[in-house]
């Protein structure tokens, strides 16, 4: 064009098209005589006038190149790319993304076609050139752009040699060498990435055994196994030892896992095995750790101490009884008072009776119940589903009770056999001005239940609901952790991610279930009874976080109102039957 990229860019920026997406069509559908400079104007105007979101944009004009690279660019595809990332740097701030827009499209575009031999052997020589600059900082890309240029136009240590002899005539450096002294510089500004991936293009094994433990403790550890996958078996054997000795064993199973190393490590891996099953246990997830024991003896009497460990009996009798686990000792017989101990219990809070609703009859009569209580509890429970990208389970169970009487309501059945008085009771309990709602972080089980059963309105509208999580400055350590700071106890949380679809349940999940419904009143009489500066958590006035909720298609995205109602003191004043 006769003109330096930047004052062309200018030209082009002032002479605007009337219809830019005409120009472009025209431009792009035949590139013979178009300059990478006008082609990249173009394409960042396409960006900046697109109405999609930035990585829908991104995605569209990387397909848009790839498709346009066969339109006769000149000399070729792969040089055309080559002058484009030349020119790139002078369009600021989006020089950066655009680098790696067209790229990926080269590359994307070499997997239908193949560059004649010519213009591959040309964009290689402006490819090795194009890395000079960037190692000596004339032109400014980041290392990873760098790395994916040497890749793209598969520049190797012979194309740097003749780029350094055509930049520094009589230069005695050669391309190993000036490569070496730059990764080493690399390695001592733990850029160990991009160090690994240089090492890795130009098939170079100098660094040593140091490196791997280097980047270990530097917790660069996507670096460290891709070096140790490059040099081969043994390195990967130190890098497992590396992390066994510094007890990260997810990531040491994960190296044996990928490369077939478990033969090698027996004990380390059978140690991994037995710390992912503890880590299972401790989230409540049971039935996974089960499946990940995969019917090994030994994991699954190690799956039956960590159930005892947790007081989780039925857990024990279960996985004794299944897999014959003869000479274990049951859990009726287990020497066990962990949860005697260290966990609340529903007879500690005085609840006097646990209600099971499966019936029309019984559906009311709680209802009937629940609307003279001034203050009840809210809570509930449903199957944890472990299938990656699959729904969630329907809501099961709800908990709903005074401080002295939990009802428990099986959803499920009650929907099934007669959804209309459900959405009418539910909706007599949520919508009521007079009784006070507890939950928490029940905007998260409004939402699951929402979904579980969209057709009934009950659940899309909600009066006087206090969410008791919101009340304390500070978070405690989910509800178990609260409970345990306001009385002293936490709650046993083991049964959480059980199945809450069979029937019956069992007592323990019914106790579970109960607990997590009436230690909302009693933590709630706390707050109530302790003035902010007297209690011993930090609260904010409990009142100004009662808050209403009114699906609106509409307006959805909008937050809960405060409650505009006034309360008075004697309202919530120490309730006998909440």
């Amino acid at each position: 064009m006769g003109l330096d990229p930047e004052e062309a860019v200018s030209v082009v920026e002032h002479e605007e098209a009337e219809s830019l997406g005409a120009l472009c069509l025209h431009a792009f559908s035949d590139l013979t005589h178009v300059s990478p400079v006008v082609f990249l104007y173009l394409l960042k105007q396409c960006y900046i006038h697109g109405s999609c979101k930035a990585t829908k944009k991104f995605q569209a004009l990387q397909h848009r190149v790839h498709q346009v690279l066969a339109n006769n660019p000149q000399p070729g595809p792969s040089t055309f790319i080559v002058h484009c990332l030349n020119v790139l740097p002078v369009f600021g701030v989006y020089g950066e993304g655009f680098s790696h827009l067209v790229i990926s499209a080269l590359r994307r575009y070499f997997k239908s076609a193949s560059p004649s031999q010519e213009d591959a052997v040309f964009a290689r020589r402006l490819a090795a050139r194009l890395f000079l600059d960037i190692v000596g900082g004339s032109v400014p890309y980041d290392e990873k752009v760098m790395v994916n240029t040497l890749k793209v136009f598969d520049v190797g240590l012979t194309s740097v040699d003749e780029a350094l002899s055509a930049r520094e005539e009589g230069s005695a450096t050669s391309g190993s060498v000036f490569l070496e002294e730059y990764i080493s510089e690399l390695i001592k500004a733990k850029s160990f990435m991009t160090a690994v991936s240089l090492l890795e293009h130009f098939s170079f094994s100098f660094p040593g055994e140091s490196f791997l433990q280097q980047m270990v403790e530097d917790k660069d550890f996507q670096a460290a196994e891709k070096w140790a996958t490059f040099m081969g078996r043994s390195s990967l054997c130190v890098l497992v030892q590396e992390y066994g000795s510094r007890n990260m064993l997810k990531q040491a199973y994960n190296v044996m896992k990928k490369n077939n190393l478990q033969h090698e490590f027996p004990d380390l891996c059978y140690k991994c095995k037995e710390s992912a099953l503890k880590d299972l246990a401790e989230k409540a997830c049971w039935d996974v750790a089960e499946i990940k024991a995969k019917g090994d003896r030994q994991l699954l009497e190690y799956l039956v101490y960590l159930a005892m460990e947790a007081g989780y009996y039925e857990k024990v009798d279960e996985l004794c009884d299944r897999y014959s686990l003869e000479g274990l000792p049951k859990a009726q017989d287990a020497e066990v008072d962990f949860v005697n101990k260290c966990f609340l219990h529903l007879n500690d809070l005085a609840v006097e009776e646990v209600v099971w609703v499966d019936e029309v009859n019984g559906l009311t009569e709680a209802t009937s119940f629940l609307e003279g209580c001034k203050v009840v509890g809210l809570d509930c429970e449903w199957k944890p589903n472990y299938l990656k990208g699959c729904k969630p389970n329907k809501v099961s169970i709800m908990q709903i009770g005074s401080d002295t009487r939990i009802f428990i309501l099986d959803l499920i059945k009650l929907y099934n056999d007669a959804s209309d008085v459900l959405d009418t009771c539910l909706s007599q309990i949520l919508q009521s001005y007079s009784t006070l709602k507890l939950g928490y972080n029940f905007q998260c089980d409004i939402k699951q239940l929402a979904l579980s059963y969209g057709d009934l309105k009950c659940f899309k509208r909600y009066d006087m609901l206090l969410d008791i999580q919101n009340v304390f400055k500070e978070p405690c350590g989910g509800l178990s952790g609260l409970t345990k700071k306001i009385l002293g106890v936490g709650l046993n949380k083991t049964r959480r991610n059980s199945d809450w679809e069979q029937r019956p349940l069992t007592q323990n999940q019914l106790e579970y279930a109960a607990l997590d419904a009436a230690v909302l009143i009693h933590i709630f009489r706390h707050v109530r009874d302790h003035p902010p500066h007297d209690s011993t958590l930090e609260t904010v006035q409990w009142k100004s976080h009662i808050v209403s909720h009114m699906d609106n298609p509409k307006k959805s995205k909008k937050k809960p109102k405060c409650h505009s109602t006034q309360t008075s003191d004697s309202t919530f004043n120490k309730p006998s039957s909440s």
